[in-house]
Protein backbone atom coordinates (compact mmCIF):
# COMPACT_ATOMS: atom_id res chain seq x y z
CA UNK A 1 0.00 0.00 0.00
CA UNK A 2 1.37 3.37 -1.02
CA UNK A 3 1.99 5.83 1.81
CA UNK A 4 0.67 8.74 -0.28
CA UNK A 5 -2.65 6.94 -0.65
CA UNK A 6 -2.77 6.15 3.09
CA UNK A 7 -2.00 9.73 4.14
CA UNK A 8 -4.49 11.07 1.62
CA UNK A 9 -7.26 8.86 2.97
CA UNK A 10 -6.41 9.81 6.57
CA UNK A 11 -6.48 13.51 5.70
CA UNK A 12 -9.81 13.20 3.89
CA UNK A 13 -11.33 11.27 6.77
CA UNK A 14 -10.18 13.82 9.36
CA UNK A 15 -11.56 16.73 7.30
CA UNK A 16 -14.92 15.05 6.77
CA UNK A 17 -15.45 14.28 10.48
CA UNK A 18 -13.93 17.25 12.26
CA UNK A 19 -16.62 17.43 14.96
CA UNK A 20 -16.36 13.73 15.81
CA UNK A 21 -12.57 13.88 15.79
CA UNK A 22 -12.66 16.80 18.23
CA UNK A 23 -15.07 14.83 20.42
CA UNK A 24 -12.71 11.85 20.52
CA UNK A 25 -9.77 14.12 21.33
CA UNK A 26 -11.63 15.84 24.19
CA UNK A 27 -13.05 12.66 25.75
CA UNK A 28 -9.67 10.93 25.48
CA UNK A 29 -7.96 13.96 27.00
CA UNK A 30 -10.33 14.04 29.99
CA UNK A 31 -10.20 10.29 30.61
CA UNK A 32 -6.40 10.14 30.33
CA UNK A 33 -6.01 13.21 32.54
CA UNK A 34 -8.15 11.60 35.25
CA UNK A 35 -6.31 8.32 34.86
CA UNK A 36 -2.99 10.15 35.12
CA UNK A 37 -4.16 11.96 38.26
CA UNK A 38 -5.12 8.64 39.82
CA UNK A 39 -1.75 7.09 39.00
CA UNK A 40 0.11 10.16 40.28
CA UNK A 41 -1.97 10.12 43.46
CA UNK A 42 -0.86 6.52 44.05
CA UNK A 43 2.78 7.53 43.53
CA UNK A 44 2.27 10.49 45.89
CA UNK A 45 0.91 8.19 48.60
CA UNK A 46 3.92 5.88 48.22
CA UNK A 47 6.30 8.87 48.32
CA UNK A 48 4.67 10.28 51.46
CA UNK A 49 4.70 6.86 53.13
CA UNK A 50 8.43 6.48 52.54
CA UNK A 51 9.01 10.04 53.78
CA UNK A 52 6.79 10.07 56.86
CA UNK A 53 7.30 6.51 58.04
CA UNK A 54 11.01 7.28 58.31
CA UNK A 55 10.04 10.15 60.65
CA UNK A 56 7.44 8.32 62.72
CA UNK A 57 7.72 8.98 66.44
CA UNK A 58 6.20 7.21 69.41
CA UNK A 59 4.95 9.57 72.11
CA UNK A 60 5.02 8.39 75.72
CA UNK A 61 2.75 10.76 77.64
CA UNK A 62 3.43 11.05 81.35
CA UNK A 63 0.89 11.71 84.07
CA UNK A 64 -0.04 15.17 85.30
CA UNK A 65 -2.00 16.24 88.35
CA UNK A 66 -5.68 15.20 88.02
CA UNK A 67 -4.94 13.37 84.78
CA UNK A 68 -7.81 11.45 83.18
CA UNK A 69 -5.60 8.56 82.06
CA UNK A 70 -6.70 5.44 84.04
CA UNK A 71 -3.12 4.38 84.76
CA UNK A 72 -2.34 7.73 86.41
CA UNK A 73 -5.02 7.53 89.14
CA UNK A 74 -5.08 11.34 89.21
CA UNK A 75 -1.46 11.65 90.37
CA UNK A 76 1.42 13.29 88.50
CA UNK A 77 4.53 11.39 87.45
CA UNK A 78 7.31 11.56 90.03
CA UNK A 79 10.92 12.40 89.25
CA UNK A 80 11.95 8.82 89.98
CA UNK A 81 9.36 7.45 87.56
CA UNK A 82 10.43 9.93 84.88
CA UNK A 83 14.08 8.98 85.30
CA UNK A 84 13.13 5.29 85.12
CA UNK A 85 11.32 5.77 81.80
CA UNK A 86 14.25 7.74 80.36
CA UNK A 87 16.80 5.16 81.49
CA UNK A 88 14.73 2.33 80.02
CA UNK A 89 14.50 4.15 76.68
CA UNK A 90 18.26 4.67 76.61
CA UNK A 91 18.74 0.94 77.17
CA UNK A 92 16.49 0.07 74.23
CA UNK A 93 18.85 1.39 71.55
CA UNK A 94 19.30 0.64 68.61
CA UNK A 95 15.53 0.04 68.06
CA UNK A 96 15.21 3.45 69.69
CA UNK A 97 17.01 5.96 67.51
CA UNK A 98 16.60 9.22 69.47
CA UNK A 99 14.70 10.38 72.53
CA UNK A 100 13.33 13.93 72.94
CA UNK A 101 11.79 15.14 76.18
CA UNK A 102 9.01 17.71 75.88
CA UNK A 103 7.56 19.50 78.88
CA UNK A 104 3.92 20.43 79.30
CA UNK A 105 4.70 24.09 78.54
CA UNK A 106 6.66 23.20 75.40
CA UNK A 107 3.84 20.97 74.14
CA UNK A 108 1.36 23.79 74.71
CA UNK A 109 3.54 26.32 72.87
CA UNK A 110 4.00 23.95 69.93
CA UNK A 111 0.25 23.40 69.71
CA UNK A 112 -0.38 27.16 69.75
CA UNK A 113 2.03 27.63 66.85
CA UNK A 114 0.54 24.79 64.80
CA UNK A 115 -3.03 26.00 65.28
CA UNK A 116 -2.39 29.73 65.31
CA UNK A 117 -5.05 30.30 62.64
CA UNK A 118 -7.58 27.88 64.13
CA UNK A 119 -10.13 28.36 66.94
CA UNK A 120 -8.52 25.36 68.63
CA UNK A 121 -5.45 27.45 69.31
CA UNK A 122 -7.48 29.93 71.38
CA UNK A 123 -9.56 27.35 73.22
CA UNK A 124 -6.70 25.10 74.39
CA UNK A 125 -5.19 25.47 77.86
CA UNK A 126 -1.84 24.30 79.16
CA UNK A 127 -3.54 21.87 81.57
CA UNK A 128 -4.74 19.85 78.55
CA UNK A 129 -1.16 18.80 77.76
CA UNK A 130 1.33 16.56 79.50
CA UNK A 131 5.07 15.97 79.66
CA UNK A 132 6.15 13.38 77.15
CA UNK A 133 9.04 11.47 75.66
CA UNK A 134 9.00 11.59 71.85
CA UNK A 135 10.85 8.53 70.58
CA UNK A 136 12.25 8.16 67.06
CA UNK A 137 12.61 4.57 65.89
CA UNK A 138 15.10 3.03 63.51
CA UNK A 139 12.22 0.92 62.16
CA UNK A 140 8.62 2.17 62.41
CA UNK A 141 7.36 -1.43 62.53
CA UNK A 142 9.04 -1.85 65.94
CA UNK A 143 6.31 0.21 67.60
CA UNK A 144 4.91 -2.81 69.44
CA UNK A 145 8.22 -3.23 71.25
CA UNK A 146 7.92 0.26 72.74
CA UNK A 147 4.20 0.02 73.40
CA UNK A 148 4.45 -3.30 75.27
CA UNK A 149 7.36 -2.01 77.36
CA UNK A 150 5.72 1.22 78.57
CA UNK A 151 1.97 0.76 78.34
CA UNK A 152 0.73 0.64 81.92
CA UNK A 153 4.18 1.39 83.39
CA UNK A 154 4.27 3.57 86.55
CA UNK A 155 4.00 7.25 85.66
CA UNK A 156 3.01 6.58 82.03
CA UNK A 157 -0.43 7.77 80.99
CA UNK A 158 -0.55 6.77 77.34
CA UNK A 159 1.65 5.48 74.54
CA UNK A 160 0.69 6.83 71.11
CA UNK A 161 2.09 5.84 67.71
CA UNK A 162 1.99 8.45 64.93
CA UNK A 163 1.96 5.60 62.42
CA UNK A 164 -1.61 4.77 63.44
CA UNK A 165 -2.68 8.32 62.63
CA UNK A 166 -0.75 8.32 59.36
CA UNK A 167 -2.31 5.02 58.32
CA UNK A 168 -5.77 6.60 58.52
CA UNK A 169 -4.61 9.52 56.38
CA UNK A 170 -3.00 7.26 53.79
CA UNK A 171 -6.11 5.07 53.70
CA UNK A 172 -8.14 8.17 52.84
CA UNK A 173 -5.60 9.15 50.17
CA UNK A 174 -5.77 5.67 48.67
CA UNK A 175 -9.57 5.88 48.51
CA UNK A 176 -9.32 9.23 46.73
CA UNK A 177 -6.74 7.97 44.23
CA UNK A 178 -8.70 4.78 43.48
CA UNK A 179 -11.86 6.84 43.07
CA UNK A 180 -10.07 8.95 40.48
CA UNK A 181 -8.94 5.80 38.68
CA UNK A 182 -12.49 4.40 38.76
CA UNK A 183 -13.83 7.62 37.28
CA UNK A 184 -11.09 7.48 34.65
CA UNK A 185 -12.11 3.92 33.74
CA UNK A 186 -15.68 5.16 33.24
CA UNK A 187 -14.39 7.94 31.01
CA UNK A 188 -12.28 5.44 29.07
CA UNK A 189 -15.46 3.43 28.46
CA UNK A 190 -17.15 6.58 27.16
CA UNK A 191 -14.13 7.24 24.96
CA UNK A 192 -14.30 3.69 23.60
CA UNK A 193 -17.98 4.03 22.72
CA UNK A 194 -17.36 7.38 21.06
CA UNK A 195 -14.49 5.92 19.03
CA UNK A 196 -16.73 3.08 17.86
CA UNK A 197 -19.49 5.54 16.92
CA UNK A 198 -17.01 7.71 15.02
CA UNK A 199 -15.68 4.74 13.06
CA UNK A 200 -19.19 3.57 12.19
CA UNK A 201 -20.17 7.01 10.96
CA UNK A 202 -16.99 7.35 8.95
CA UNK A 203 -17.37 3.89 7.44
CA UNK A 204 -20.98 4.64 6.50
CA UNK A 205 -20.09 7.93 4.84
CA UNK A 206 -17.35 6.22 2.80
CA UNK A 207 -19.17 3.01 1.95
CA UNK A 208 -18.98 3.75 -1.81
CA UNK A 209 -15.18 4.11 -1.69
CA UNK A 210 -14.72 0.94 0.35
CA UNK A 211 -17.08 -0.93 -1.99
CA UNK A 212 -15.04 0.11 -5.01
CA UNK A 213 -11.82 -0.88 -3.23
CA UNK A 214 -13.22 -4.36 -2.56
CA UNK A 215 -14.25 -4.71 -6.21
CA UNK A 216 -10.73 -3.89 -7.45
CA UNK A 217 -9.22 -6.45 -5.07
CA UNK A 218 -7.92 -4.25 -2.24
CA UNK A 219 -6.91 -6.20 0.84
CA UNK A 220 -8.65 -5.92 4.20
CA UNK A 221 -5.51 -4.26 5.60
CA UNK A 222 -5.58 -1.56 2.91
CA UNK A 223 -9.26 -0.82 3.52
CA UNK A 224 -9.06 -0.80 7.33
CA UNK A 225 -5.78 1.02 7.88
CA UNK A 226 -7.02 4.60 7.14
CA UNK A 227 -9.88 4.19 9.62
CA UNK A 228 -7.56 2.78 12.27
CA UNK A 229 -4.96 5.51 11.82
CA UNK A 230 -7.60 8.26 12.03
CA UNK A 231 -8.78 6.87 15.36
CA UNK A 232 -5.24 6.35 16.67
CA UNK A 233 -4.18 9.89 15.72
CA UNK A 234 -7.22 11.42 17.42
CA UNK A 235 -6.63 9.38 20.58
CA UNK A 236 -2.90 10.14 20.67
CA UNK A 237 -3.56 13.87 20.32
CA UNK A 238 -5.98 13.67 23.26
CA UNK A 239 -3.47 11.70 25.32
CA UNK A 240 -0.70 14.17 24.47
CA UNK A 241 -2.84 17.10 25.64
CA UNK A 242 -3.65 15.18 28.83
CA UNK A 243 0.05 14.58 29.48
CA UNK A 244 0.69 18.27 28.92
CA UNK A 245 -1.97 19.17 31.48
CA UNK A 246 -0.52 16.66 33.95
CA UNK A 247 2.95 18.12 33.42
CA UNK A 248 1.63 21.64 34.06
CA UNK A 249 -0.28 20.46 37.14
CA UNK A 250 2.80 18.86 38.68
CA UNK A 251 5.31 21.46 37.50
CA UNK A 252 3.42 24.56 38.62
CA UNK A 253 0.88 23.25 41.13
CA UNK A 254 2.97 20.73 43.08
CA UNK A 255 6.66 21.41 42.41
CA UNK A 256 6.16 25.15 41.98
CA UNK A 257 3.75 25.81 44.84
CA UNK A 258 3.12 22.97 47.29
CA UNK A 259 6.77 21.95 47.54
CA UNK A 260 7.69 25.52 48.53
CA UNK A 261 4.68 26.01 50.81
CA UNK A 262 5.10 22.67 52.65
CA UNK A 263 8.82 22.21 53.03
CA UNK A 264 8.49 19.34 55.52
CA UNK A 265 6.64 17.05 53.09
CA UNK A 266 7.90 15.02 50.13
CA UNK A 267 6.02 15.44 46.85
CA UNK A 268 6.09 13.85 43.42
CA UNK A 269 7.71 15.72 40.53
CA UNK A 270 7.92 15.96 36.77
CA UNK A 271 9.92 12.66 36.53
CA UNK A 272 6.82 10.88 37.85
CA UNK A 273 4.78 12.29 34.96
CA UNK A 274 7.48 11.14 32.54
CA UNK A 275 7.39 7.69 34.15
CA UNK A 276 3.65 7.15 33.59
CA UNK A 277 3.45 8.86 30.17
CA UNK A 278 4.62 5.85 28.06
CA UNK A 279 2.10 3.58 29.76
CA UNK A 280 -0.75 6.01 29.21
CA UNK A 281 0.10 6.61 25.55
CA UNK A 282 0.62 2.88 24.90
CA UNK A 283 -2.74 2.17 26.53
CA UNK A 284 -4.46 4.77 24.37
CA UNK A 285 -2.92 3.39 21.16
CA UNK A 286 -3.86 -0.17 22.10
CA UNK A 287 -7.41 0.89 22.98
CA UNK A 288 -7.80 2.78 19.70
CA UNK A 289 -6.47 -0.12 17.61
CA UNK A 290 -8.61 -2.75 19.34
CA UNK A 291 -11.75 -0.61 19.23
CA UNK A 292 -11.34 0.34 15.58
CA UNK A 293 -10.41 -3.22 14.54
CA UNK A 294 -13.40 -4.78 16.29
CA UNK A 295 -15.81 -2.11 15.01
CA UNK A 296 -14.60 -2.38 11.42
CA UNK A 297 -14.94 -6.16 11.38
CA UNK A 298 -18.48 -5.92 12.69
CA UNK A 299 -19.86 -2.97 10.78
CA UNK A 300 -17.68 -2.56 7.71
CA UNK A 301 -17.76 -6.31 7.05
CA UNK A 302 -14.42 -6.49 5.33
Amino acid sequence: MRLTFLFGEIGNGLRRNVSMVVSVVLVTMISMYLLGLGLLAQRQVDTMKDYWYDRVQVSIFLCVDKSLYPNCAGAATTEAQRDQVKAQLEQMKPPVKEVFYETQAQAYDRFKQQFANSPLGDQATERAFADSFRVSLTDASKYDVIASSFQGAPGVGKVQDQKQLLDKFFTFMNVVSWSAIALAVLMVLCSTLLMATTIRQTAFSRRRETGIMRLVGASNFTIQMPFIMETVLSAVVGAAIAMGLLWATVRYGISGYLSNALLDTAFIGVPDVVAIAPWVVAGVVGLAVLTSGFTLRRYLRV
